[in-house]
């Protein structure tokens, strides 16, 4: 069997289980097994596929057509051009929340030395590609899960920039609290699917990905939270900075509004047009 019949075949296996873009992630689990960039699997795509190149091609392709996502199979993905490690300990990240990413880098474009937080971080993708570009910033990665925590060290090693951030567990704010920390930029992309609308979750998000990672109280309640306990670690005029579900902006926007202690918010839109990230500005301490 040639390398363009294993992909025949895979395309067609997965497309007869209902896996969505089979052409394109049967590329991607042969590129895989066989250690190819793109270019080399269509430079040679007449060469032949030994036995157990094809048997570990055929575990990968019924692991995604059972619904696991195609990063956990791979344990890579891609987030503002860097290759980040991921496994089912940590969400996966989405282009979407590089606009997070972006909106950081824009406020704190005036800053010397910066000190900024990824509240829930994960995988380490926020904390690690905003120690990447500001390689003058301290960069703070929390979050609940030890395991968690243990992917984003690899990450940031892989990167290089291990020797300029902190890793703390702890819930939410409580760490930074904890330490004493103040921050210019608190960013977030905190877990916002509420309880009605976990059903209708996908199979790959539902059953794959870390549940604390997706599944909030309500909807908006880790933004309620971060809202209320920001001032206490926001410098004066420091950021808060929170990804929002399609949909949810103009609820996070009035809780900013409503808690008295930021100025007017903004709000950005993802590549798709949704409002995708609420940001607003401490006010000054009395």
């Amino acid at each position: 069997m040639t390398i363009a019949e294993a992909w025949l075949a895979g395309r067609e296996h997965l497309a007869a289980c209902g896996v969505a873009e089979a052409a394109i992630t049967a590329e991607v689990l042969l590129r895989h097994v066989l250690g190819m960039t793109r270019t080399e699997l269509y430079l040679r795509w007449d060469r032949p596929v030994d036995n157990a190149t094809w048997d570990r091609y055929c575990r990968l392709l019924d692991e995604r057509s059972r619904g696991r996502p195609v990063a956990y199979i791979t344990g890579s993905r891609e987030f503002m051009g860097l290759d980040f490690a991921v496994d089912e300990r940590v969400l996966i990240p989405r282009p979407e929340t590089e606009v997070l990413v972006e909106m950081v880098l824009a406020v704190a474009r005036q800053l010397t030395a910066p000190v900024l937080a990824d509240v829930g971080t994960g995988s380490g993708a926020i904390a690690v590609s905003l120690a990447v570009r500001r390689p003058d910033a301290l960069v703070i990665a929390t979050d609940l899960s030890a395991d968690a925590l243990e992917v984003a060290r690899g990450n940031a090693v892989r990167h290089g920039v291990a020797g300029r951030m902190r890793f703390l567990c702890g819930d939410l704010l409580a760490p930074l609290r904890g330490e004493g920390l103040r921050v210019d930029v608190l960013a977030c992309n905190p877990p916002y699917v509420g309880p009605t609308e976990a059903a209708a979750l996908p199979c790959e998000i539902r059953e794959f990905e870390p549940a604390i990672a997706v599944l909030a109280p309500e909807g908006e309640s880790f933004h309620a939270r971060l809202v209320d306990e920001a001032p206490g670690v926001l410098k004066p005029g420091g950021w808060l900075i929170m990804e929002v579900a399609a949909g949810q902006a103009p609820r996070v926007v009035e809780l900013v509004k409503q808690s008295g202690h930021f100025e007017l918010p903004r709000v950005c839109r993802d590549g798709l047009g949704w409002e995708r990230v609420v940001a607003a500005r401490v006010l000054p301490e009395p």
